[in-house]
């Protein structure tokens, strides 16, 4: 039952410092995803926001009495031809998407009417309310902006427990025929060179990795949409910045060479004992029959055990090969809300023609880019 108890200062913080201690803090004690972190989040708006067109529309809780931290809700107000969004940070980096703060504070915030009623205020005019990539109920950002319940996306995320050893976990999670084809590969493509796996440990080789992953990835997607994001500027600028920054704690790129050459790599994030897959480039021409991308989780695998990690997250997308390493399905889900005769209309033409649905992605994407699906083309 809400109340007006009246606890919380709420606010729009357009300049909100996303590097700050006090955001730090918070992150930590939240219950929010690796796509909200403090280095994550800063890179998003100084270096995406601008490029879509996108205004940011942070909005901030904090407690009355002490002035403290309490939550953040990290969105953007989009215009999409004749619709004006409201929707999560995301610009289709982002794969999971969650307010930053504690389950108990969300409760707290429930609780104060007067709280409810500013956010719900400040996050309007909308013609479109989307908050998609919802990885569960823990925060039901639904009820926090009185929108209607969550559905369930047409897309599951994927991960798959991690054990120690590395060879326990192999028994475990792959099938005994798909071990045999692992490791016969494996030799074949040792005898074709000087084979090494490593975890880059400066940003020279942070960058010279993501520049063969720009290259093997650019041919591979030029046929989805617009092709590959890693090929924009503001994009590729937006990870290296993140994987500079965040190298060493934050982020993990794994490079395989041979003879001193990347012909592999992924890039991930680390949280909470998980690591996030987001991107990953193989030369798939010159080592067609190889399996590169299977040997590489393999051995990225490998590591985030010796590492002691729990979990490796293949995160949204369902291509077969994530069940192959005994990734299991979790859904994901999204709410919406019209907020305007036009944005209701969207919004039911949305929900029965999935014709539509792909015509609205394409608008998406074409207002993303300031010359002319999220997940997939990472």
């Amino acid at each position: 039952m809400t109340t007006s108890s009246s606890t919380f200062d709420v606010a729009v913080e357009p300049a909100f410092d996303f590097l700050s201690p006090e955001y730090a803090e918070l992150f930590v004690g939240s219950a929010a995803t690796a796509f909200q972190h403090p280095l994550w989040l800063h890179s998003l708006y100084t270096k995406l926001a601008f490029h879509a067109g996108a205004e940011p529309l942070v909005i901030v809780a904090r407690r009355r009495a002490t002035g403290a931290l309490a939550m953040v809700l990290p969105l953007l107000r989009i215009r999409r031809g004749p619709i004006r969004t409201v929707e999560f940070a995301d610009l289709r980096v982002s794969d999971y998407l969650a307010p930053v703060c504690s389950p108990e504070v969300f409760s707290d915030l429930l609780r104060d009417a007067d709280a409810c009623a500013e956010i719900r205020g400040l996050v309007r005019p909308f013609d479109l309310l989307r908050m998609t990539k919802l990885p569960d109920g823990r925060l039901a950002i639904e009820n926090l902006l009185a929108a209607p319940r969550r559905v369930v996306m047409d897309t599951n995320a994927y991960a798959t427990v991690l054990v120690a050893p590395f060879e326990q976990w192999r028994t475990s999670a792959l099938e005994r025929s798909y071990q045999k084809e692992l490791a016969k590969k494996y030799r074949q493509l040792q005898r074709k060179g000087a084979l090494t796996f490593s975890c880059c440990d400066d940003s020279a080789s942070v960058r010279d990795a993501l520049d063969v992953m720009r290259k093997f990835r650019g041919p591979r997607f030029q046929s989805q949409g617009d092709g590959d994001l890693l090929q924009r500027p503001e994009y590729y600028d937006f990870y290296s910045d993140v994987a500079v920054r965040g190298l060493g704690s934050f982020v993990r790129l794994y490079a395989m060479k041979m003879d001193d050459q990347v012909i592999a790599a992924v890039l991930g994030l680390c949280h909470q004992s998980s690591f996030l897959v987001i991107m990953s480039a193989f030369d798939i021409d010159g080592y067609k029959s190889q399996s590169l991308g299977a040997l590489m989780f393999e051995q990225v695998a490998r590591d985030c055990i010796e590492r002691g990690d729990r979990m490796l997250d293949f995160t949204i997308g369902d291509e077969p090969y994530k069940r192959l390493f005994g990734a299991q399905p979790s859904p994901m889900w999204t709410v919406t809300e019209a907020g305007s005769t036009i944005g209701a209309i969207s919004l039911f033409a949305l929900k029965q023609a999935p014709w539509l649905k792909l015509a609205a992605k394409r608008m998406a994407e074409f207002r993303l880019s300031p010359t002319r699906t999220s997940t997939p083309t990472r």
